[in-house]
């Protein structure tokens, strides 16, 4: 399990979980944040990272 660095949940991160054998659920949505490896962010949990994505503009 991994903890969001924006509100503290726990959730499954495909990418530090071995058994999830696939991508993180996160590679499915726009690119919104510097990839976790980085740590300049963290990991954030869906419901954090798709509020974020709500709040960026969108190209059209």
């Amino acid at each position: 399990m991994s903890q969001c660095t924006l509100c503290g949940a726990t959730f499954q991160c495909g990418q530090t979980d071995p058994q999830a054998g696939a991508a993180c659920w996160c590679m499915v949505l726009p690119p919104a944040i510097p990839v976790p490896g980085s740590r300049v962010v963290g990991c954030w949990c869906p419901a954090c990272l798709q509020a974020h994505i709500a709040t960026l503009p969108r190209s059209q």
